[in-house]
């Protein structure tokens, strides 16, 4: 029997002619750095609409604090920052796209002071930090350990300045539209299938289409991401027929701050490039025993160094030692880090700071081509929702912010240059879909919810293996039948569904991924094999898998 993630086309039936439309030149679909930076650059060629889940505040965006990489210091280079990127990477960086990154990022970052944006200055220089699998100090800054707040408020300042872009706030994104309906191989991106909570179901058709909603880190139960990143955008170019790359790739951040109870609270990798050691229940610093690099190693070493020594302590976390720094010194550098570690009770210049491994980023999504094309005609993907090639295996901390604007700009460009070329403006035929009508139990989506993260967290975390990967699926495929049958009419539904979806699709590609690589760490094949240093594509077509 045809797995449900195969069956669903879109998640609604619908009949085009009877929902309201909104015509716009370019859909942009994500409000983070990378679908801002994108909208910006499109503006200059057409009309063009943002769509934000809930606010265009709330992204993955502004919950970052590291910062954004780039050569800014004539001792540093852009061959180590290629080095460094490569070799993070475990042999799936593509050079082309680390070379072009690397070199625009400067650009980028001066670009952004033009629009307003401060970075935190030691003397008349812009203050570089270290994070780990970084040679030298190339991490740029704003408001101590607010870089991305910073950097989303510069763009969506930037944006509402710029004439041509409309920002459509509460816009749930249900489906991409296709022509043919079906999707896959030949088909066009026509727009998409949208609700709002005021208007309705409605439907945007676009010219050209940029996905920029690529959060999935709400897929695990421990995760640093808000909880609006449920992966919708990984399951809706799924359901279209989109090549989605890397799926298994999920960067897991090393330190998040742990408080039995609470949700987790992201403690930035420029906490250890300040020079915080990693210790033990014991008090023991373990790093050295497992990287030469120490605290500063790649975050896949260092999240299973601390899953491992978790687990021969018998804890539940580990500490950050930050008492070296003082009070003054931690509180000027790390602002929101030291208020929310004093919200709890704990004082960073007296007190070790607990902390423990959680979904930060995901590495794969929409394969796309150096100018960020998908398989998809007119559909572009950037930020989180694309895999570009740049990270590989594993990310290099500090290049996504960097990659997101890079790429930003890139698709914006691609997509307004195009606009010329598509003179049918709004000829996308009619669009009727409808699903069958599912006489199953409904099961509580509430629940279904919070097992899958907890299931994910257990089974496709940090350290995985064949058994529970495939029981993980048996699990899954069972829920699917309860509710990828069923129609909703509310986001938490959607999003249930989109978790599924792109659950299956992730769990798959690790189960057939049969080494260890970067972030996927298989303990039932714990090297790396060169018959696996290739990339992995999977795509749906008319109810298959299709696997490359």
């Amino acid at each position: 029997m045809t797995s449900m993630y195969l069956q669903r086309r879109y998640l609604l039936s619908f009949e085009s002619r009877k929902l309201p439309h909104i015509f716009t030149d370019v859909l942009v679909i994500g409000s983070g750095a990378a679908g801002l930076r994108a909208a910006i650059e499109a503006a200059q060629y057409g009309q063009v609409i943002v769509t934000a889940k809930t606010s265009p505040e709330e992204s993955n965006t502004a919950y970052a604090q590291g910062g954004l990489a780039a050569v800014l210091d004539p001792k540093d280079s852009f061959d180590k920052h290629i080095a460094d990127t490569i070799a993070t990477g475990c042999g799936l960086g593509d050079e082309a796209v680390i070379r072009l990154v690397v070199h625009r990022a400067p650009v980028m970052i001066e670009q952004l002071r033009q629009w307003g944006m401060h970075f935190d200055m030691k003397g008349s220089r812009l203050s570089l930090g270290r994070e780990g699998g970084h040679s030298a100090n190339r991490i740029v800054h704003s408001c101590g350990d607010a870089t991305g707040k910073a950097l989303a408020e510069a763009l969506l300042r930037k944006a509402r300045q710029t004439q041509n872009i409309k920002t459509f706030d509460n816009c749930f994104v249900i489906d991409l539209l296709t022509d043919p309906p079906t999707g896959g191989a030949g088909a066009a991106c026509v727009g998409a299938l949208t609700f709002h909570p005021r208007y309705g179901l409605q439907v945007i058709r676009s010219r050209q289409t940029i996905l920029a909603a690529g959060a999935a880190g709400s897929l695990w139960r421990e995760t640093t991401n808000p909880t609006v990143a449920t992966a919708d955008a990984m399951a809706m170019a799924f359901r279209a027929g989109v090549t989605i790359a890397d799926a298994e790739m999920m960067q897991f951040h090393p330190t998040t701050l742990y408080v039995a109870g609470a949700t987790r609270s992201l403690i930035s990798e420029a906490v250890r490039g300040e020079g915080a050691l990693l210790l033990d229940r014991t008090g023991k610093r373990f790093m050295l025993e497992y990287d030469k690099m120490g605290e500063l190693a790649p975050r896949d070493i260092v999240s299973r160094a601390i899953h491992e020594q978790m687990a021969k302590t018998n804890s539940t976390h580990v500490f950050l030692d930050v008492r070296h720094m003082g009070a003054q010194a931690f509180s000027k550098r790390f602002p929101q880090i030291d208020a929310k570690c004093r919200s709890f009770g704990l004082d960073p210049s007296k007190d070790l700071i607990p902390v423990h491994p959680a979904a930060h980023y995901m590495i794969g999504g929409a394969k796309t081509d150096i100018a960020g094309r998908t398989s998809l005609d007119n559909l572009y993907a950037c930020g989180e929702a694309a895999c570009t090639g740049l990270h590989g295996a594993n990310r290099l901390a500090s290049n996504s912010l960097t990659e997101a604007l890079v790429f930003g700009e890139i698709t914006g460009r691609e997509a307004g240059q195009r606009l010329a070329e598509v003179n049918d403006k709004f000829a996308a035929k009619q669009i009727d879909w409808s699903n069958p009508v599912s006489l199953r139990t409904e099961l509580d989506l509430t629940d279904i919810r919070n097992s899958l993260r907890s299931l994910m967290w257990r089974n496709v975390g940090i350290i995985r293996n064949g058994q529970r990967l495939t029981e993980t699926l048996d699990i899954i495929s069972f829920w699917q039948q309860y509710v990828l049958d069923k129609e909703f009419m509310d986001p938490a539904g959607w999003e249930v569904q989109n978790m599924l979806t792109a659950a299956h699709i992730i769990v798959e590609s690790a189960l057939r991924r049969t080494e260890t690589r970067g972030v996927h760490y298989r303990e039932d094949f714990n090297s790396s094999d060169s018959v696996w240093q290739r990339h992995q594509f999977v795509r749906r077509s008319e109810h298959q898998l299709i696997v490359e």
